[in-house]
């Protein structure tokens, strides 16, 4: 077999700091290169750059264009990786490898790698890349076949064939609404798995590093008209930590048909997930919407005995929805997390803080173990992700379409007037309802307040069924709500979840 250097095509040299292990590298060596840099204090990643890349505008970052012929593997009519220029917002540097039977050889960063757009850049140094993203002719949506990015803190982005980039994944999230400051640890070292000709999957090695907690990661990244990426990690704690979010995912929410009605938009919703899906261990399936507008931020958790799965939904898929022919939120990426092995005792919990703002990320949602890792003691775990569209066809029962929220004075006006009194409508469909007259009831619950005269009435125009119920809540108490259909003792809907 030639060399390494030939075999991976342009952009392979040396490059000081990435490890050469003879015939050896793998997963198993970076969760101890993970372990060994937790034992140390920590050093943040380098910055250092020439102003004009540090000093950037946004528009300038965004003109800086990879040259597609200096891919690796351009050649080939498979998977290529191409990188990110550092700049702008992602001046911390990371390091690439590409490993061929065990043997690690290092991506070097070359000027004429890209395309800068007119920047003028006096002799760039050895600036190495921000980030990698990967394509193949299986995935990919209006941009062409690029399927998977990485790129900032430990942010990876993935969506399948004919979607548009959305939702985040994330490596780890430590102290996310905590009472603690928020870290943000960096995948700061790549190594990708030279694939064979003709594979249809790709693996992705990734070591992370923080203040907090050091981590190995293996990504086995499938891509297509749906998407997979099998997760092995290992996380060691530096110091013990207020909170340790696993399998952390990130959206948008501005505004959706539950509110806020203040947002003055040619929109009628804007967002890039509309809900959080959940299996808990006893095999119930909820819905949660998501809520922008409140006056301060939500963590909201659901205490389960292991997940079955949970993941921030784009549910609804009709363009009409959202008006915006550019961003095309209909077509925008679903998350779906499966744990693998037992993640025991925990909360899934949901962290939204207002926003204003499009381009704010306003939406996590993460799972929370009841016993974090000692300090030095690795914690192993995976998970599967699977890229999907709006996620019916996950179980067959009737799901939430809409959640609309307005004032119950309105409708029915009592003496005094009582505005605090809400009126909730949840809609539901699904293959496996039933039509007309086949009786449904309602099981609504508050956990504080009162829920008045709930009803359920069959809609022909979707052939799905309506809730309807009068909420009276607690001064200053917040509250639960929960409500699903039943056809007798049968549960026909997944649970509708809602925190006020």
């Amino acid at each position: 077999m030639g060399s390494a250097l030939l075999l991976c095509g342009p952009g392979i040299g040396s490059n000081r700091g990435i490890a050469r292990a003879e015939g050896s590298f793998g997963f198993e060596q970076v969760k101890r290169m993970a372990a060994e840099r937790a034992s140390r204090p920590y050093q943040p990643p380098e910055e250092t750059m020439p102003a004009v890349l540090r000093d950037m505008s946004y528009d300038q970052y965004r003109a800086i264009r990879f040259r597609p012929s200096s891919a690796l593997w351009a050649d080939g009519n498979g998977f290529k990786a191409q990188f990110f220029h550092r700049g702008f917002l992602y001046r911390r540097r990371v390091r690439v490898g590409i490993v061929e039977d065990g043997i690690v050889t290092p991506v070097a960063y070359r000027p004429d790698m890209f395309d800068l757009g007119g920047l003028d850049v006096p002799d760039l140094p050895d600036l190495g890349f921000a980030g990698i993203r990967l394509h193949h002719p299986a995935g990919g949506g209006s941009t062409g076949d690029e399927f998977a990015v990485f790129l900032g803190a430990s942010y990876f982005r993935l969506i399948a064939r004919g979607q548009e980039y959305g939702i985040s994944g994330r490596g780890v999230a430590v102290n996310t609404g905590g009472s603690e400051p928020e870290e943000f640890p960096d995948f700061t070292e790549f190594w990708i798995e030279r694939p064979e000709a003709g594979a249809e999957e790709i693996t992705v090695l990734a070591l992370l590093d923080g203040p907090s907690v050091t981590g190995a990661f293996r990504f086995r990244l499938r891509p297509g008209d749906t998407t997979r990426a099998r997760v092995d990690a290992s996380l060691v704690l530096r110091r013990p930590v207020g909170q340790l979010g696993l399998a952390p995912l990130t959206s948008m929410f501005l505004h959706g048909e539950n509110g806020p009605r203040g947002f003055d938009d040619f929109r009628p919703e804007m967002h890039d997930s509309d809900g959080l899906l959940m299996l808990d261990g006893a095999g119930e399936w909820s819905w949660r919407p998501l809520v922008n507008g409140r006056p301060s931020p939500l963590a909201t958790g659901y205490a389960m005995a292991g997940p079955g799965g949970f993941g921030l939904m784009q549910r609804d898929r009709d363009f009409a929805s959202y008006l915006d022919v550019q961003a095309m939120h209909e077509r925008r990426p679903s998350l779906w997390v499966e744990p693998r092995g037992d993640w025991a005792q925990g909360v899934l919990e949901l962290y939204e803080f207002p926003s204003l703002e499009e381009y704010n990320d306003n939406i996590v949602a993460y799972w929370v173990p009841r016993r974090p890792p000692d300090p030095g003691r690795p914690l192993d775990f995976g998970y599967d992700l699977t890229v999907m569209d709006g996620g019916t066809g996950l179980y067959p029962l009737g799901r939430v379409t809409g959640t609309h929220i307005g004032s119950a004075e309105r409708l029915r006006p009592t003496v005094p007037p009582s505005p605090e009194r809400r009126f909730f409508v949840v809609d539901f469909e699904g293959d496996g309802l039933p039509g007309h007259g086949a009786g449904l009831s309602a099981d609504v619950t508050a956990s504080a307040g009162a829920v008045v005269e709930p009803v359920v009435e069959h809609v022909p125009q979707t052939g799905g069924w309506r809730l309807y119920f009068e909420y009276r809540p607690v001064e200053d108490a917040p509250a639960e709500l929960a409500a699903r259909l039943m056809r007798s003792d049968r549960v026909m809907t997944e649970t509708w979840r809602f925190t006020w």
